[in-house]
């Protein structure tokens, strides 16, 4: 019988990626969603109720599971940051793994390992001279103190016994959504948008590798704790603009800057993290023998616009 693998958050963006390679893989999945019967089950995909508001999740998705990838949470940057934004960003992550947490502690279960989501908004600002690494400090700010919380609400599997791997997320490419559409938009024009000065680093990851982080992590038992799930070449965004542009265009687009009081009002509070610096290691994970399919920019560019 094929190990069995529960996910929250499967079926957004990174969820629906890694559902289908852990299918690939040879495991079965099992999804939580408020409204299971929206989806076709399958004989490897099957879909199971949880109600964070209401303190309930099936049993059935405890009982029959063999590792949690938790990823649910409302998305950073989809919305302004009002307080009742912020609250929803920070109790989407905390009471979701609380009531996991309550779930592996109350229903029996064959769980041995829980790997969680998390975020490089972890770190504090860093720049070309500094890369940060799992074991620094983590920052002020909102998005520090959220995946602070966010990690520690997962802690407790650790007196459950079982193995708890964080997986610390850079900026995802994917050409189904999330950072690459807003860097897309400019260039259906020919126009590479630079954001500030463009001198900020973004740390970034192809999706492929990201889903293959959480797998690797799965099947890798000496693995635990956070690890930063980014690729190991952080580039400005300045040449991560032009490397997209030059895949999608070759030479023909211009590129333009878009000054940072302009993202301010538009952005506001989250304008914050578009021009924050963020040069992050992906040491850890290559000395776990990880190895990535997209290491430079250019090949992850170059991927992804296949089909632009």
């Amino acid at each position: 019988m094929a190990t069995k693998i529960l996910v929250s958050g499967g079926t957004g963006l990174i969820g629906t990626h890694l559902t289908a390679l852990l299918v690939g893989e040879g495991y079965e999945v099992i999804i939580l969603s408020r409204e299971p019967a929206k989806y076709q089950a399958s004989a490897y995909v099957q879909y199971a109720g949880w109600d964070i508001d209401k303190n309930y999740i099936e049993e059935w998705a405890i009982r029959d599971a063999h590792a949690v990838i938790h990823l649910a949470g409302a998305g950073v940057v989809d919305r302004p940051w009002t307080d009742q934004y912020k609250r929803e960003i920070l109790e989407s992550r905390t009471k979701s793994a609380a009531l996991l947490v309550h779930a592996m502690r109350t229903i029996p279960n064959q769980i041995a390992t829980v790997i969680s989501g998390s975020a490089i908004g972890y770190y504090p600002e860093t720049t070309e001279d500094y890369a940060s690494v799992e074991s620094d400090t983590p920052a002020n700010g909102f998005l520090g103190e959220t995946c602070v919380a966010w990690e520690q609400s997962m802690q407790a599997v650790q007196d459950l016994g079982k193995r708890l791997v964080y997986v610390r997320t850079g900026i995802v490419l994917s050409r189904d959504g999330g950072a690459l559409k807003e860097f897309l938009k400019p260039l259906y024009f020919h126009i590479a948008g630079i954001l500030g000065n463009g001198k900020q680093i973004i740390s970034w990851i192809h999706i492929d590798d990201l889903c293959k982080i959480f797998v690797y992590a799965l099947q890798q038992d000496g693995m635990q704790g956070p690890y930063n799930g980014v690729a190991p070449h952080p580039v400005s965004n300045r040449i991560l603009n032009l490397a997209l542009a030059k895949a999608m265009h070759g030479k023909a687009f211009i590129a333009m800057p878009v000054p940072a009081f302009v993202l301010k009002i538009m952005l506001g509070e989250r304008s914050i993290e578009v021009l924050k610096s963020a040069n992050v290691s992906a040491e850890k994970l290559l000395a776990e023998g990880f190895r990535f399919q997209f290491n430079t920019i250019d090949a992850a560019a170059n991927a992804l616009m296949q089909h632009e």
